[in-house]
């Protein structure tokens, strides 16, 4: 099978050829894989580093934005697996046009391809932001979108291109939607290893407004297991949801991330919130267990303290993302 994924060495996308090169994903048996990757800040060739030396990789540094680069790196492939995305909601409110290039261009560009290449599945990977705030209960794959942020919204559209393609082309698009993921080598602009690393280096850590908006954690090793099981069962033409049943409001993960470090409250630093925050994230992701088979495996506390070990281990990665 050859796979071609784009945004590879970013957090998600690299852990997912990470544990497929390691043989984590049985089906995907004699995989050739090919990198497409901008590289940008969030694209680090270190979280590619342990498969660096096995021979069924390799990385095309490019543009998902290039048709002509895209289509080179799709020729040949079988499926495409779709991480590359701006993603950090306050870069998205200060430069929304970065978001709108890469997120609705760079999908466009890379379905285009996909039809001309007459790749057999495309799997998107979206968020649960594109459903907006909810203030109980949780939203289901067939709700209305009502993304609030640009970051949103710019995945919101690129949801419904993609499904558009499908209805449109025949293309064998599968869309996922995902809770709010946690992990090693996740950039440290991210709220889990932004307090960690805060931490480790003795600095206050940043608390939007009340605290009290509420995110539900998935651990990115159980978000690719899902992921895999998408590419290799999903039904075409579908949304797929895929929660972590870890819900916490800010301030709860706060005292659990400062528990890890025997710290209390003095050392949180509060700040005017952002600009438009959504209060509540839930998905339901009862389709994906139904019809896949699939549930989370790792418990919060246990995928937490294993993230907060591994940036206490690995203060080399992360210290000249800070600087």
């Amino acid at each position: 099978m050859r796979v071609l994924v784009t945004g590879a060495a970013g957090f998600i996308g690299s852990h997912f050829v990470r544990e497929l090169l390691r043989g984590s994903y049985p089906a995907f048996e004699d995989v050739r894989l090919t990198v497409l990757d901008k590289l940008t800040y969030a694209g680090n060739r270190k979280n590619l580093a342990p498969v660096a030396d096995d021979p069924r990789w390799e990385l095309v540094h490019g543009d998902i934005c290039d048709p002509r680069r895209v289509r080179q790196a799709m020729r040949g492939a079988d499926l495409v697996v779709h991480f590359a995305a701006e993603s950090h909601v306050d870069r998205s409110i200060t430069d929304s046009a970065t978001f709108i290039r890469t997120n609705v261009l760079g999908t466009h560009t890379l379905l285009q391809a996909a039809v001309a290449e007459g790749v057999g599945r495309f799997v998107h990977v979206s968020t649960d932001e594109v459903y907006g705030s909810i203030p109980e209960g949780a939203w289901g794959e067939e709700c209305i979108l009502a993304p609030t942020s640009p970051y949103a919204a710019s995945k919101a559209s690129s949801d419904l291109l993609a499904l558009a393609f499908h209805r449109t082309h025949g293309l064998d698009v599968r869309v996922t939607r995902c809770s709010n993921n946690y992990g090693p080598y996740q950039y440290p602009e991210k709220v889990i290893p932004l307090f960690v690393t805060n931490l480790l280096d003795g600095v206050p850590v940043p608390l939007y407004g009340d605290g009290m908006n509420s995110r539900d954690w998935l651990h990115v090793d159980d978000h690719c297991r899902a992921l895999a099981l998408v590419a290799t069962k999903g039904k075409a033409g579908n949304v797929y949801n895929i929660g972590g049943g870890a819900e916490l409001v800010n301030t709860e993960l706060t005292k659990r991330i400062l528990d890890g470090f025997g710290r209390d409250w003095t050392a949180v630093e509060s700040v005017s919130d952002r600009v438009a925050h959504d209060r509540r994230y839930c998905v339901d992701p009862q389709k994906i267990t139904d019809e896949l088979g699939w549930v989370p495996l790792i418990a919060f506390e246990d995928g937490l303290e294993d993230t907060i070990r591994w940036y206490r281990e690995n203060r080399d990665w992360w210290t000249p993302l800070k600087a």
